[in-house]
């Protein structure tokens, strides 16, 4: 009965190589040799999932998910098609592939093959196809912004010091209208700032502060905010103990490819400093699926290679698997590359001597089969089909096989907008994230320290007035006359000194000007500096 449950979940059994909640991919029949199965034991040894458009990562991909889910383990995958939302929901026969799906499940021997829906969670960053997914500008950092911004290493410097500034004067940096009025102030008391942190550039602050505004008007602004997403509601389980496939909404946010690189970078780096230390788990915590994975790579400073290759080596010790989807593995750094040892290999095509090199540099990095040139194999596998080589016991890595991949339990392909809101409307996390939270932070803080100085600085206006209004500061600006019986008033009006004409009519408007709002504006910008601490 237990085997059936498997079989029914996407999991098969095997012989003692294998533990009956090892994940089963595929292969068997006459064609393929033996069945591949990924072991769960070392999944957090990472993968890869690559080949060309249209040769099947998508399905593969969406089998994983299943095979994890079924044994309990969270999934996190971004969803850049709109593809993988059928996870929410069981196949069906009726469907135009679902019939040829029944006929491979046969061919490559797993039995009791059948339909199922996993639990599954809706995310997107404008809360259009999910549950909005946000973090605070604090949480993300200076070196990510300054990578997702295009920072010069000055400009980062000066984004460093501000970061620096939030820090010890308490304001917290929640979203970008808080950087934005802090970048302000930095820039108004930059010669205050630069004795203590270095030059900070008027021309490089005002460089930020557009950059900032393009990163707005990509959508940016929903990212940054509160509530802010907390990990441990991507690694919840059902009540049957199926763990959630956490699904991003992810095709309206490649049309800006940096910033879901960077968020899926910061999202990484958040689970591998959170996380505790667990060693070799039974199986993961978290399985990380990171789709179009050259974006990550794409022109980053050796300084984020760096850190990916970091996270890459440690973060399994914290029972986090990452698997990178991506149509070449070159696309990959070698350093990354060879940190990810479950691959799953669809067909490459090779049309250029570019292509061919690429090709023979992916078959070498497989442990031979004599049964065929893996070469050979990467080049002809069809739709489905894949070269694949997955962890056997201590770690070692199999020998490629071509590979049959199983067909998918749930739907292949979306979704309907109709069960897609049902599932939302079910979810736990609607309460808890669908609303925005605005609490006080930097931008408060520095507008009611700006408004601060400005009543005090028309205190002080409204007090000097009224010290000129008193009687005997009246009479002595009149100019009074004693003459001994009375007092004479002078009515002509005193001649205009040759040359104080042009000077006294200007001196006059700038005393009106301050004693109005636009000198209450002047004196703000320039006091806010001194009203720092209160």
């Amino acid at each position: 009965m237990l085997a059936r449950h498997f079989a029914r979940c996407g999991v098969a059994q095997k012989d003692d190589e294998y533990v009956t909640n090892d994940i089963f991919i595929g292969g068997g029949g006459v064609d393929y040799g033996t069945q591949q199965f990924l072991n769960i034991g070392y999944a957090n040894r990472h993968g890869l999932i690559a080949g060309a458009t249209g040769t099947g990562k998508t399905v593969t991909l969406q089998i994983l998910a299943e095979g994890f889910s079924a044994q309990g383990v969270p999934v996190f995958l971004s969803d850049v098609k709109g593809d993988l939302s059928g996870l929410a929901s069981a196949g069906s026969d009726t469907h135009k592939l679902h019939g040829p799906f029944t006929e491979r499940a046969e061919k490559i021997g797993f039995e009791d093959f059948a339909y199922a829906s996993f639990p599954v969670a809706f995310w997107d960053m404008f809360g259009e196809q999910g549950h909005p997914v946000r973090t605070t500008v604090s949480e993300m950092g200076p070196l990510l912004l300054a990578q997702l911004l295009g920072l010069s290493e000055a400009q980062e410097g000066i984004l460093n010091i501000a970061f620096r500034v939030a820090d010890e004067d308490g304001m917290p940096l929640l979203d970008l209208k808080d950087l934005q009025a802090l970048l302000v102030w930095v820039g108004e008391n930059a010669s205050t700032l630069a004795l203590r942190y270095g030059n900070v550039s008027a021309a490089s602050v005002g460089t930020i502060q557009r950059r900032l505004l393009v990163l707005e008007n990509q959508g940016a602004a929903d990212l940054f905010g509160e509530p802010a997403l907390e990990l441990a509601d991507l690694m919840r389980t059902d009540s049957d103990g199926r763990g959630f496939i956490n699904i991003l909404a992810a095709d309206k946010l490649m049309s800006s490819p940096k910033l879901y690189a960077t968020f899926l970078l910061w999202l990484l780096s958040e689970l591998f400093e959170e996380l505790p230390e667990v060693g070799d788990p039974d199986k993961p915590k978290l399985v990380f699926f990171f789709d179009e994975a050259h974006l990550l790579f794409d022109d980053a400073p050796k300084a984020l290679v760096d850190k990916v290759e970091q996270v890459a080596r440690l973060i399994r010790s914290k029972g986090v698997g990452v698997y990178f989807i991506t149509q070449n593995p070159a696309d990959v750094p070698d350093d990354i590359l060879g940190q990810l040892g479950n691959r799953i290999q669809h067909a490459l095509r090779a049309f250029t001597a570019k292509d061919r090199k690429e090709l023979r540099m992916a078959a070498q990095t497989y442990r031979e089969n004599p049964r065929f040139e893996t070469e050979e194999a990467i080049r002809e596998v069809g739709v489905g089909e894949a070269v694949t080589s997955m962890l056997m016991k201590k770690g070692v890595p199999g020998v490629v096989e071509r590979t049959l991949i199983r067909p998918p339990s749930s739907q292949l392909g979306p979704i309907d907008d109709a069960t897609r809101a049902v599932v939302m409307a079910q979810s736990a996390m609607a309460k808890k994230y669908d609303t925005r939270l605005d609490r006080e932070s930097a931008f408060e803080i520095l507008a009611k320290r700006a408004d601060d100085a400005a009543k005090a600085a028309a205190k002080a206006e409204d007090e000097a007035e009224a010290e000129e209004a008193t009687p005997a500061l009246r009479e002595f600006n009149a100019a009074r006359r004693y003459a001994g019986k009375g007092v004479e008033r002078s009515t002509s009006k005193p001649a205009a000194k040759k040359g104080d004409s042009f000077g006294g009519a200007i001196a006059s408007v700038v005393i009106k000007e301050l004693k109005g709002t636009t000198g209450r504006r002047i004196v703000r910008g320039i006091l806010g500096g001194l009203f720092k601490g209160r």
